[in-house]
Formats: structure tokens, sequence, C-alpha cells
């Protein structure tokens, strides 16, 4: 299929009422202003309506409001590509407290998260590879580091490593990127012009996918100070490098009471990263929206998804995508 034959798809699907089927009721699902997230949403929101007959409402978000949400309100019902090393004290107390159910790894083996430079600057300047040469060279890198924008998990965490390590004290100074779109285009361009750059991004990425970047060593990972990085405001942080990021689908407790077939589809929706990427790097090769994503997921990969559904959601699937 071409992206016109997959755009046609996406408005012709995700358009069309429900099959008759069992009423589920209406469900509420984060979607995370990152576009792996948006196509996670956008597939369990397909998969909802026309599989399990759900009326689903889709809330745009991000991790830190999307986590206030559910403090305050008990809402959304669900939150997906939740990456639970960044989500601070007050997600674990929630799921400690049993209001949230953390199901399974959204993304596996999960996510990729640090410090960044373009391969091209490494092989000319082998230095940068860690974090000590970077510092010791701010010039080198362009005299600046890219920073997550507000309401990111990645922003509070870096707020607080970035003066663990002394990257402000080095020279570099730290640009607050505005959207993610505008930290995306800022290595974008520098890696298409090679220029410098140094700054925080994540896999599964389309960006990563296409540009030969290379990840800091920023030292051994403290698990100790990784969890005071990422509270906010937290003070006397110590040095530590990202872990490998579990990312996870979460949802109220009362939700899963309430919906337990749901609520088995979701634990055992796993989307390969790699997969992911491919989704990604061809939705950025076709400037694609994430619907049109998910419809080309959907048609994709179709031994991934059924695996995830019971044989009456899948029926109904099928009717629908055939």
């Amino acid at each position: 299929m071409n992206k016109l034959a997959y755009t046609s798809a996406a408005l012709a699907l995700f358009a069309a009422p429900a099959l008759a089927q069992e009423e589920c009721g209406q469900v509420s699902i984060t979607e995370m202003n990152w576009a792996s997230a948006s196509v996670v949403t956008n597939v369990a929101s397909f998969i909802m309506q026309q599989g399990y007959g759900c009326e689903v409402q889709v809330v745009p978000s991000d991790t830190v409001p999307a986590i206030t949400s559910l403090v305050e309100n008990g809402e959304p019902d669900i939150v997906t590509e939740l990456w639970t090393n960044s989500t601070g004290e007050a997600y674990r107390k929630l799921v400690e407290e049993g209001r949230v159910q953390e199901l399974g790894d959204v993304l596996q083996p999960g996510g990729v998260e640090g410090w960044w430079v373009p391969a091209y600057l490494v092989e000319e300047h082998p230095e940068l590879k860690t974090i000590d040469g970077v510092l010791a060279n701010p010039e080198l890198v362009g005299g600046m580091f890219h920073n997550c924008p507000e309401g990111w998990g990645c922003r509070i965490t870096n707020d607080n490593l970035i003066p663990a390590f002394g990257v402000e004290e080095s020279g570099l100074e730290v640009f607050n990127h505005g959207s993610g779109e505008t930290l995306a285009t800022s290595m974008a361009s520098a890696f298409e012009n090679e220029e410098p750059w140094f700054g925080y991004y994540w896999a599964p990425t389309a960006l990563l996918g296409s540009y030969d970047m290379v990840s800091v060593d920023m030292g051994p990972y403290n698990e100790a100070e990784h969890k005071k990085a990422t509270q906010k405001d937290a003070t006397d942080v110590g040095k530590t490098s990202y872990p490998a990021a579990p990312v996870k689908t979460a949802v109220v407790s009362t939700f899963a009471e309430e919906h337990p077939d749901l609520t088995e589809f979701l634990a055992t929706m796993t989307f390969p990263t790699d997969v992911m990427n491919s989704v990604l790097g061809w939705m950025d090769e076709n400037s694609a929206s994430a619907e049109e994503g998910a419809v080309y997921f959907l048609t994709t990969y179709q031994d991934i998804w059924t695996e995830w559904l019971n044989d009456s959601a899948t029926e109904n699937l099928q009717a629908v995508l055939q």
C-alpha cells in the first residue's frame, strides 16, 4: 500500500462504527505527545472500538500531567507508554496504594534514554564518547546541551543531572526546548549539515533510526541517585547514567476490575522496539499521521497484534480489516 492508500484506509477505519457486540462503555486513554506513544494510542483505541465495542475518549497529555491527573482525579482510565523510571514518587505511591495497576511492557525490550552526540563527531574526536570528554571540550559539541520540554519526565531528570555533572560549569549553555518537535528538528538539522550537537533523546524514534548517533557514556548507573533525579526539586543528586527504561501501560484499579477483558488485552499489548522504529521510520518517510501509522502497523504486522486479543475481538477486527 502507498501513502494515499494508507490515508484512505485510516479515514475509513477510524470513522467506521463499531460492530454490534457486547457494550464496553466509555473508556479514556492518554495520548502522550511523541510519535511512538501516538501510534500506541491509535492502535489501542482502534482495537478497543472495533474489537471490544468501546467508546474511546483520547486524552492528549504528557507524563507529568497524566500522573497529576491520576493523583487528583483518578483518571484517565489508561495511561500508556509510561516510562516508569522517570515518573517520580507520586506515581510509585499510586501503585503502592493499589490505586493504579501496572500492566505489561508496551515496548520490548524497552526504551533507551541518554545524552547523544552525532557519530561523525566521535569519529573525528573519540574523546566525545564519554561525558568527561564532552565537558572538557564544550566547543566541539556546539557549546550547548539540548534539553527536554517542560512537562516531560526527562526534563525533571535532566534538570537534576545537569548540575550533578557540572554541565553549565563546563561552559555549556542549557537550551530548554519548547516542544518535542523543536528538539527533534535541532538534531536533524545538525546531522544533515554535519554540525555539532549534544543533548537528550530516546528510542524508539524515527530520528535515532534515521541518524547515526552515539550514546555518551555517562558512567555507571546508580539506582539511588537516579531515583532522586526523577523527583522534582530534588537536592544533592549525584552522577548516574540512564538505565534501560521499562515502558509500561498502567490502568486505574477500578477500571481493571470493571473491564477484565480489556485489561487482559492491554497487559499483552507489546510492540517490539525494532518494529516500532520501522513504523516510525515509515511515518517519517511518508509524512504520515499517527492514525496512518496505526493502519500501517495493523495491516503489516497482523501476526503481532492478533496475539493480544481474545477470539471474539480477533473476529471483529478481521471483519473490519479484510
